[in-house]
């Protein structure tokens, strides 16, 4: 595969995360933690990250190929409920997922900006 896109992620396709298995051909390039400027929010099974906020998204970047790029996508029902946006990573530019729903009730805030921490905090206490 060559890689021609770089994708951050940081719920469900995590190497740790129920999706990963979609990641199938993408070459992990590496850990990375955002800057401060997200906010993460547990919506269930998956969380929603929205870029206004105070902290760091824990995840991972992959170069993919454009092919897997629209298959994420329709995973991510982009561009309705999630829109992709651009952002600098240790590894170069790389796409994000961004949830653009807004919510008619508030969901559990992930201040810990870890969805795999906070997934198995749930399990656990569960």
């Amino acid at each position: 595969m060559t890689s021609c896109e770089r994708l951050f992620v940081y719920g469900t396709l995590r190497s740790q995360g129920s999706n990963h298995d979609l990641m199938s051909g993408a070459v992990l390039l590496g850990p990375w933690r955002t800057i401060a400027a997200f906010r993460m929010e547990d919506l269930g099974a998956y969380p929603g990250v929205f870029r206004q906020g105070k902290t760091a998204i824990s995840g991972e970047v992959y170069g993919i190929g454009r092919r897997l790029l629209r298959r994420l996508d329709q995973l991510e029902d982009y561009p309705r409920t999630y829109t992709r946006e651009r952002i600098g990573t240790g590894y170069g530019v790389a796409w994000i997922y961004l949830y653009r729903k807004r919510h008619v009730y508030p969901h559990m805030v992930v201040r810990s900006g870890d969805w795999i921490e906070h997934a198995q905090r749930k399990r656990s206490t569960s």
